[in-house]
């Protein structure tokens, strides 16, 4: 007859050879859940960066469009020229490209290196947006000298040559917000040097009706003018700015999230 030693001995060994399977059976099963959630993520953040890119070439094409065409957007500013409208969608949709397009890539691939790659670019450039808009209200009136002054030394270039986007720009605004000059109508006399503003400070549109007296010229000035817009359509610009914020926050959870999964997934599954 077996001893009672012998037998203690084999149910020992066969716990150990049980603990052993149910071992390898529930790091399986994590394995498999880590996968399943890696690819969950991964498809979601493959077509999150697939919008974005798909967005970036929606800006890149309205910006080389209004370039092309010298668009009615272009700068204002005589200290930038380079400033204008166009030019800002361009290289905005050219860095959304590339990012997108690593973000698609890191994804699909699940390539560690190009995933934390997105993380840092979008993690940089949300915040410089938060600088900007820190700096901004901490220095709104310094900011609004400066315009000012700079605005009306921009004033100089209306109707030169080389300078269609920035006289287009003028006549669009001054039209459109019913206004006229910067801070007065009185700005266009140092540009004309006699008592002259552009036909589209008119209250009626006629061809040199700027040369008419001033009470047939609006009279707002054009910076408080788009100044009241802007705060009037603020909730509007705030959605927006909450949204662009939603949304690169959005990217960078996504990205640190797969990046964790996949290593993750690599420990687990090595």
């Amino acid at each position: 007859m077996w001893s009672w030693g012998f037998i203690w001995h084999l149910r020992s060994k066969r716990d150990h050879v049980s603990f052993f399977f149910k071992f390898i059976a529930l790091e399986l099963k994590r394995c498999s859940m880590a996968h399943n959630c890696l690819q969950c993520i991964k498809y979601l953040m493959f077509v999150f960066n697939l919008l974005f890119w798909l967005g970036g070439c929606g800006i890149l094409g309205v910006g080389i469009w209004l370039a092309v065409t010298q668009g009615n957007f272009a700068t204002l500013s005589s200290s930038f020229p380079s400033l204008s409208a166009a030019n800002l969608l361009i290289v905005t949709g050219t860095f959304v490209m590339i990012i997108g397009f690593v973000g698609c890539i890191g994804a699909i691939k699940e390539n560690k290196c190009l995933l934390l790659s997105f993380f840092i670019m979008l993690l940089i450039i949300f915040l410089l947006e938060l600088t900007v808009v820190i700096l901004f209200f901490v220095y709104t009136d310094k900011i609004d000298k400066y315009a000012q002054r700079d605005l009306k030394k921009g004033l100089h270039l209306y109707g030169t040559d080389g300078n269609i986007g920035l006289t287009n720009a003028w006549s669009i605004i001054q039209t459109d917000f019913r206004c006229c000059g910067v801070s007065n109508y009185t700005d266009w006399f140092e540009v004309y040097n006699t008592t002259r503003v552009p036909d589209s400070c008119c209250l009626e549109f006629s061809e040199n009706c700027g040369l008419h007296s001033p009470g047939t010229w609006w009279k707002a000035p054009c910076y408080e003018t788009v100044k009241i817009w802007l705060q009037e359509n603020l909730l509007a610009v705030g959605i927006f700015g909450l949204c662009t914020a939603m949304v690169q926050i959005l990217g960078l959870t996504f990205a640190m999230t797969m990046y964790c999964q996949v290593v993750k997934a690599d420990t687990y599954c090595a």
